[in-house]
């Protein structure tokens, strides 16, 4: 990014501002634009507060961290592309106190706020990130973030992944053949706590497919997981709480299409191995469950079936759930499943299907 670049820019927003369907900037509010061959994260270094950074079409082998507030990294589709570079970084020094850069870390776009303050009103839209070890676009420590457009395709971890943050918005995204979920959003991974108040973060009408889960919401209060598509992963959406307080939960789950996730996954420390699960409850408490289509799902997991509400194998239970006007039609074992203890206090009422583990659930 020159210089050249930036003045210009400065200049010309009302012609930007058009070619991206936005308003035309304001003299405080820059567009700095990046072509191929140059450095986004020159760009990102050299924005402030409100600017955009407005990614042409091409490929750019970097990693992108974003630290300054109200700032937007746009591309113009998924014709902009994000890919690691073609020759390994160098390590830090053995003993060296360096933090890890986000690409070090095998992620392609990071945004991050500081300790106990933070990164507020970043957008991330309208790009493609592909082929990084770990995630795709990762986040930690923000508020009001908003990711959108974004296609995730191809990283080893996770597509689009959270922590440690509120209010986020990940709206129309595609994640396909990421290792892990597709779009994960938690408290903390690392950290053994309580779920954690995500003050109303919304997940809605995104595509999964082909991940190891399509959505996964772990140690969260709060939410809103609606209108998306799950289809081929092994697992359609995962809410999972543990032996923690507070218990995840509270949140809702409604008008989503889970379709045939019955990509086969092996086992991990902590879960059985999945295929053929719709929507599964484990460790969740308050949940509501409601309005979605779950079809064609068939496994013999432990964790098989349209909708299941399972005991975690660390003991969390899934209690006063309702699972209300679901449509669900040929999952198997079944298309309600529940392993819960009936004193739980979960209700299942008004879903259409054909059969329950326990019977009478339909």
């Amino acid at each position: 990014m020159t210089k050249r670049h930036i003045a210009y820019l400065a200049c010309a927003t009302t012609l930007v501002g058009a070619f991206v369907g936005a308003t035309p900037a304001s003299a405080a509010h820059r567009v700095l634009m990046v072509h191929p061959g140059e450095s986004i994260q020159k760009a990102v270094n050299a924005a402030k507060a409100g600017d955009t950074v407005l990614v042409l079409a091409g490929t750019y082998r970097e990693s992108v961290t974003v630290k300054t507030p109200g700032l937007t990294l746009r591309g113009v589709d998924h014709r902009t592309v994000i890919q690691p570079p073609k020759k390994k970084t160098k390590s830090a020094p053995r003993g060296s106190k360096a933090s890890v850069t986000c690409l070090a870390a095998g992620n392609g776009i990071c945004v991050v706020g500081a300790k106990n303050k933070p990164l507020k009103d970043v957008t991330v839209t309208d790009l493609k990130v592909t082929g990084f070890a770990k995630n795709g676009v990762f986040s930690m420590g923000t508020d009001r973030l908003t990711v959108e457009h974004v296609t995730a395709d191809d990283n080893g971890q996770w597509g689009i992944a959270q922590e440690h943050s509120t209010r986020g918005v990940f709206r129309e995204n595609t994640a396909r053949g990421n290792g892990d979920a597709g779009l994960f959003l938690a408290n903390s991974v690392k950290a053994e706590q309580g779920a954690k108040d995500s003050k109303g973060a919304v997940i809605e009408r995104n595509h999964l497919e082909d991940n190891r889960i399509g959505i996964t919401v772990r140690r969260l209060r709060n939410l809103t997981v609606t209108g998306n598509y799950a289809v081929g992963n092994c697992a359609g959406v995962f809410v999972v709480g543990d032996e923690n307080k507070p218990r995840a939960g509270a949140l809702t789950i409604s008008d989503n299409r889970v379709e045939r996730n019955n990509k086969y996954c092996p086992k991990t420390a902590r879960l059985p191995y999945l295929k053929g699960s719709g929507i599964v409850l484990t460790g969740t408490e308050k949940a509501l469950v409601t309005r979605n289509t779950v079809t064609g799902h068939t496994g013999k997991s432990p964790l098989s079936g349209g909708i299941v509400l399972f005991k975690s194998f660390v003991g969390a239970v899934s209690e006063k759930n309702r699972i209300i006007d679901n449509r669900l039609e040929k999952n198997s074992p079944a298309d309600l499943v529940n392993q819960e203890p009936t004193k739980r206090n979960n209700v299942f009422q008004g879903n259409r299907c054909r059969a329950s583990k326990p019977a009478g659930l339909c």
